[in-house]
């Protein structure tokens, strides 16, 4: 220990801790002997190996007390002074104060040899900042084994309860089995009291099922407070007589009970009142991850002690919000990010999706960053919306259910099956409460196959077919679809814009609110596993087209897709199966060209495609590049449907 500031020492001999374990030493202030005891938790950078044991004040003190039969002593008191069982000089004084006194009279006894000041790390309370002072008192247990409440309570948490994540059985599990006798008392000058008395006569307690009824009456009527404004022989039960020396006299117990009994119980206040028209037991509770050890365990072990079943059928865990750099958000640290800040600057529903996009089974890393990069995604969830509902501005005069299905094109068929995994995909895991595979389902579902592929080559019909016909008219079909079920299902998360986006549709189809609306169905007249297997052929096809046509753009040979010509060479069955007419209008060009490979050049079962210039003029109306333009002597600037749309 570097001798810390010692010069002047004989060293007389040297032996081993245990080799003095019985040894006996008279105490300086008590007039008693005690002995040297092991305590193997004390190391030799934490002490000299001779160190004060304090079965009063300290739990691994309390046990080596109790291993060697110590008397357990405790001469401080509930405001941290010194009782009348210290030394008289002492008495009155604050424990912390008091150290440099004690110091003194040990070196006035001729008892100190040496002393020097050093940081010495203590526990602190973690909300004011101020060192812990231990004390052993009497307390109040539940016996977590008397009538087998552990093994009934972790019966109930394997068989009853589902827990979100499924490591939450295992952490709770563990706890109980572990946890000793539950202590549910508390020292302080506020709470709800332990309604005991103490006999005066022989300080035997009086807390009986009769007498906590009593108080309950009392404290129905005129408040928790009663307990310690009135005096005892005006509150205490009629007739009341201690059950051991039949005393009459007693004292208020300023024992309070412990906040998570109290928050544990809370499951009888709400859930077992009539008057809520609640259900028992709860559908789900929901808290931190440090809660297993808290209100999750509490709630359970009151209310199996008490019903015989939990409070819940599910529990959710999350982790705890922290900064980028993983530590613990806190307003004193600085490193908080503020709610109301990121509500005023990207609005509510971005801060929502934000925290649903995160997946809360571990900690949670919050940024003003990450919240930035949401909006974006926010922004393009908008957009695909935006594009829904600009082309079904004629909503109020256009009624879905009248069209035909069979006028749907193949590709309307698909987008439709899509929707109908992604309803089955979000609801289970909204069943789930993994709310960031709903945002990842949603967002890649608009991001990649609406905006990128569906929604892309969709415009051609809408903006060029007539307005009422039948081709326009299907497209709308599949639009209002999308509309109304990725509306409901984005309503929990970003309620806000769902409500705007449900607003537009007419009111006799819409009801009050988007969040009074039924929940979405997938339709099976759109599934087809098949045909989607065919699908993810054509987008890969439609992949290799634009790579090609980017190439001729980059070479200024076109300045649109339209103005190209896509020719693809394939095995014979692969060019039998593909139409070239749905090809064009995937990679949104002028013409598809499919030729059979029958030299060996394609590799069978792939496609090698290639771009070049369309011959044909542009049309002025909808700019495709098609062989019909000009054939209309009417509109000779038009292609044969635009020629025709025109006309009528």
């Amino acid at each position: 220990m570097g001798l810390r500031g010692l010069t002047d020492f004989t060293e007389v001999g040297r032996c081993k801790g245990k080799d003095l374990e019985g040894a006996r030493y008279r105490h300086v202030f008590i007039d008693r002997e005690s002995p040297i005891v092991l305590a193997p938790y004390v190391t030799v950078e934490d002490g000299t190996g001779l160190v004060h044991t304090a079965p009063g004040h300290g739990a691994e003190d309390y046990q080596t007390g109790q291993r060697y039969g110590l008397p357990t002593l405790s001469p401080v008191d509930a405001s941290g002074r010194y009782n009348d069982e210290a030394p008289a000089s002492l008495v009155g004084e604050h424990v912390f104060k008091a150290n440099p006194k004690v110091v003194e009279i040990v070196r006035e006894s001729g008892h100190l040899y040496h002393s020097y000041e050093f940081a010495h790390s203590y526990p602190h309370c973690w909300r004011c900042k101020k060192p812990v002072i231990f004390r052993a008192t009497e307390q109040w247990f539940v016996a977590v084994d008397r009538d087998d409440l552990r093994a009934k309570t972790l019966k109930v948490i394997n068989e009853e309860v589902r827990w979100h994540p499924a490591w939450g059985r295992t952490r709770i599990e563990a706890m109980v089995s572990l946890r000793p006798d539950w202590c549910i008392s508390r020292q302080r000058a506020w709470g709800v009291p332990i309604p005991a008395l103490g006999c005066e006569s022989c300080g035997t307690q009086l807390l009986t099922a009769e007498t906590v009824r009593h108080f309950r009456d009392l404290f129905r009527v005129e408040g928790a407070d009663a307990w310690f404004s009135k005096p005892v022989d005006e509150i205490k039960p009629p007739g009341a007589a201690c059950p051991k020396c039949g005393g009459t006299a007693f004292r208020k117990e300023g024992d309070i009970l412990d906040v998570w009994f109290e928050s544990g119980s809370s499951h009888r206040a709400v859930l077992k009142e009539p008057s809520y028209g609640l259900d028992y037991p709860a559908f789900l509770y929901l808290e931190g991850s440090d809660q297993h050890r808290g209100w999750f365990q509490s709630s359970i072990l009151t209310a199996v002690a008490t019903t015989g079943r939990a409070p819940f059928e599910g529990v959710l865990t999350h982790g705890f919000i922290v900064d980028e750099q993983g530590k613990k958000m806190a307003k004193s640290g600085g490193n908080a990010v503020s709610a109301v800040k990121a509500t005023e600057q990207y609005g509510a529903d971005v801060l929502r999706l934000y925290v649903a996009s995160l997946d809360y089974a571990d900690d949670v890393r919050m940024s003003e960053r990450g919240i930035k990069e949401t909006s974006e995604a926010y922004r393009k969830i908008r957009n695909t919306f935006r594009y829904l509902l600009g082309n079904l501005e004629d909503y109020a005069r256009f009624d879905p259910s009248t069209v035909d299905p069979g006028t749907l094109h193949e590709i309307d068929k698909w987008a439709l099956g899509q929707l109908n995994a992604v309803i089955r995909d979000v609801t289970e895991s909204y069943e789930r409460f993994e709310f960031y595979r709903v945002y990842q389902r949603i967002y890649q579902f608009c991001a990649v196959d609406l905006s990128s592929f569906y929604l892309d080559v969709l415009k051609d019909r809408l903006y060029a077919e007539a307005p009422d016909g039948p081709d326009r008219r299907a497209a709308q079909f599949v639009l209002a679809r999308l509309h109304e079920d990725l509306t409901r299902l984005l309503a929990p998360i970003i309620p806000h814009t769902a409500e705007e986006l449900w607003d537009v549709l007419p009111a006799d189809r819409r009801g009050a609110s988007v969040h009074l609306a039924g929940w979405p169905e997938a339709d099976p007249r759109w599934d087809d596993p098949g045909r989607d297997d065919h699908w993810d052929r054509l987008k890969q096809l439609r992949e290799l087209a634009l790579v090609a046509l980017e190439g001729m753009r980059k070479a200024k040979q076109i300045g649109s897709a339209q103005e190209a010509v896509i020719r693809i060479s394939t095995d014979e069955e692969g060019a039998a199966r593909l139409d070239r007419g749905l090809l064009a209008t995937l990679c949104i060009v002028s013409e598809v060209h499919v030729a059979a490979d029958r030299e060996g050049h394609v590799v069978p079962g792939t496609e090698q495609v290639v771009a070049e210039k369309s011959p044909h003029p542009k049309c002025e109306r909808c700019w495709n590049y098609r062989p019909t333009v000009g054939l209309n002597a009417e509109h000779p600037t038009l292609c044969d449907r635009c020629a025709a749309v025109v006309s009528q």
